[in-house]
């Protein structure tokens, strides 16, 4: 990242989240050593009044709710629908102007108007300082008020109508997008260009080591060892790979053992894959070829329930298996960022996760919840960072042969390669300069 002659303790901006599963405050984490007396959470007790707190809990519990309602038998998938449809996202072609506000865009702002965010936007104006936000409302309700510099993190490959204002041309709010797809999107929702930034989804620094990726290069390197075990990747690749990594990061180091993570989504959606994906993967952590980490998320109930398949299939005390979480999400967040540095498969829905490939880790696609994650599926897939899980009762054999042929390899180099990893860093240039320097290097663009 070019100097701005600010280091991060002079830059400061008021980052904030809503507590709607984990993904909105996923992404604005990474910030936080510039965010104002810590991170607002908008429909927190400590933010949002007790009138403003009904209508959070509401919001939030169909939203549970119905990321859960698969599972219901016979109405399940209608209920989920109801929700899906609320949320869809048109087709991309034709690109035809989607600029006219929506009923969810009028509802947004009916909400706003009706005091939605009103005790974030109380707080914020205490000092003028920047505002980014990875929840779209508050962006909206931040607009609005006539706040001063408003920006708002995309976390998917492709957005709903609702996150851009009814009037996009009078609206000031500016966007940070995680790939092209979504800035192509935004502009059919009529945002000018030049309030559309291609940042880069924000990745956690402990995983980047700072602005010369030293860490994320490291851990690359060995990773690539434990995804090629039949050497197909390294003949064909050696040379890129050392070029990029530096020849120190890709010299074999302490064995450990290949290792893949399940992770649940907010709502604790999906961990039956993660357990029948264990029963089939119970013989390779046996023998010693495999470890697993079940990511429960800050769920207790998820925890348990992962926990009881561990007792199930014998590898209670087992080294081979773990069980990652935390009791609040700063645990959470921090002892799963932790375990990814040695983990070398991520398995999971294409959500907000799905740009951690930058950090290349390959990603198995467990089935899409809602249309932003089809799209995020639809992203992977073109950059070769994803694969689409088969069975997961067979996973002991399609895991292990997508191994022998070097795809998880493929897939890890392509994902670090395509996808960007800057985001962090330069959202905080932008906040510090008002502009954003722009860079034709893969690692650094």
């Amino acid at each position: 990242m070019p100097d701005t002659g600010m280091s991060s303790s002079q830059v400061h901006a008021w980052i904030a989240a809503a507590n709607m599963g984990l993904g909105h405050k996923r992404a604005i984490r990474p910030l936080a050593d510039i965010a104002e007396g810590g991170f607002i959470v908008v429909n927190d007790a400590s933010v949002a009044g007790p009138e403003e707190l009904k209508v959070w809990d509401q919001l939030l519990s169909v939203y549970e709710r119905l990321s859960r309602a698969k599972r219901i038998p016979v109405i399940g998938n209608f209920l989920f629908g109801a929700m899906d449809y609320f949320q869809a996202i048109k087709p991309a072609y034709p690109r035809v102007d989607l600029s006219r506000p929506t009923i969810q865009t009028k509802w947004t702002q009916s909400m706003a108007r009706k005091g939605l965010c009103s005790g974030m936007i109380e707080k914020i104006n205490t000092k003028p300082l920047p505002l980014v936000t990875s929840y779209y409302a508050a962006a909206i309700a931040a607009d609005m008020a006539d706040y001063g510099r408003v920006y708002c993190i995309i976390c998917d490959a492709d957005i709903n109508r609702v996150w851009v204002a009814n009037d996009p041309r009078r609206s000031r709010i500016e966007y940070l997008v995680p790939c092209g797809s979504v800035l192509r999107r935004l502009k059919q929702y009529g945002v000018p260009d030049e309030r559309i930034f291609m940042t880069g989804f924000p990745l956690p620094k402990e995983l980047l080591g700072g602005p010369d990726l030293g860490v994320l290069k490291s851990d690359l390197g060995q990773r690539l060892r434990y995804l090629d075990p039949q050497n197909r990747f390294w003949p064909l690749h050696e040379p890129s790979v050392v070029h990029f990594l530096g020849e120190k990061n890709c010299a074999p180091r302490k064995a450990r053992k290949l290792t893949l993570a399940f992770a649940v989504g907010g709502a604790g959606a999906q961990s039956e894959i993660g357990a029948e994906a264990l029963a089939s993967l119970k013989p390779k952590i046996l023998e010693g070829k495999l470890a697993m980490n079940l990511i429960c998320g800050v769920r207790p109930e998820v925890r348990s329930f992962f926990e009881a398949a561990i007792k199930a299939n014998g590898l209670e005390g087992s080294e081979g298996v773990r069980v990652i979480g935390g009791r609040g999400d700063e645990d959470y967040f921090a002892s799963f960022e932790a375990s990814l540095r040695d983990t070398d498969i991520l398995w999971t829905k294409p959500s907000e996760l799905s740009f951690y490939v930058g950090l290349g880790i390959p990603l198995i696609m467990a089935p899409t919840i809602g249309a932003q994650e089809t799209f995020n599926l639809r992203w992977l897939e073109e950059i070769q960072a994803g694969i689409p899980q088969s069975e997961p009762r067979y996973a002991c054999e399609w895991l292990f042969e997508l191994l022998d042929q070097g795809r998880f390899a493929e897939a890890a180099w392509s994902g670090f390669l395509k996808a960007r990893k800057y985001g962090t860093y330069k959202i905080q240039e932008l906040i510090a300069t008002g502009t954003m320097s722009r860079s034709g290097d893969p690692l650094t663009r």
